[in-house]
């Protein structure tokens, strides 16, 4: 496969699972950061967070913007451990969503949104309450992983065929 059509790939998706109306935090964001460095090498990080950047433009920028986008970052340099196996590389799109669930809430705790109290009992709260929307990001993070692994089995498939 060509870089250009690689990256123009992984820029439709993410872009267009952002754009299309979709349930809360339901995108491809973090199976992309993960899967992007493990199936393309970890040039292809700044392509994700780019393309982050680029929607964020249009749906509006935060007081989190930061942690959101180094959680994607981290996802995809830690993806690199992961991507032996069917098995681990599903493992480690689930430590990213949870990676993600936990800086991004870490941040809306610590710069007083919503109004959570500064202590432990407050970032309880905080976790707890966005349960709801971790359930979106595990769920799309899963779904999005699927997909890209069936692709990835179809593609190798076919290469074996043709040899």
């Amino acid at each position: 496969m060509n870089t250009l059509k690689i990256t123009l790939g992984i820029a439709i998706v993410l872009v267009a699972s952002r754009f299309i109306p979709h349930p809360p935090n339901f995108t491809a964001l973090i199976a992309l950061s993960f899967y992007a460095p493990v199936f393309f090498g970890l040039r292809y990080i700044p392509l994700v967070a780019v393309c982050f950047a680029f929607t964020d433009l249009f749906l509006g920028f935060h007081a989190y913007t930061l942690f959101t986008w180094g959680s994607i970052l981290l996802i995809g340099l830690i993806s690199k451990f992961f991507f032996q196996s069917i098995q681990r590389r599903l493992f480690g799109a689930f430590i990213g969503s949870l990676i993600f669930f936990i800086i991004t809430n870490l941040g809306v705790w610590a710069l007083g949104g919503y109004g959570y109290e500064k202590n432990i009992s407050g970032l309880i709260t905080c976790f707890y309450l966005a349960i709801p929307f971790y359930t979106n990001n595990f769920l799309s993070t899963i779904t999005y992983s699927l997909i890209i692994e069936l692709i990835n089995w179809v593609y190798s498939y076919k290469r074996l065929q043709i040899r």
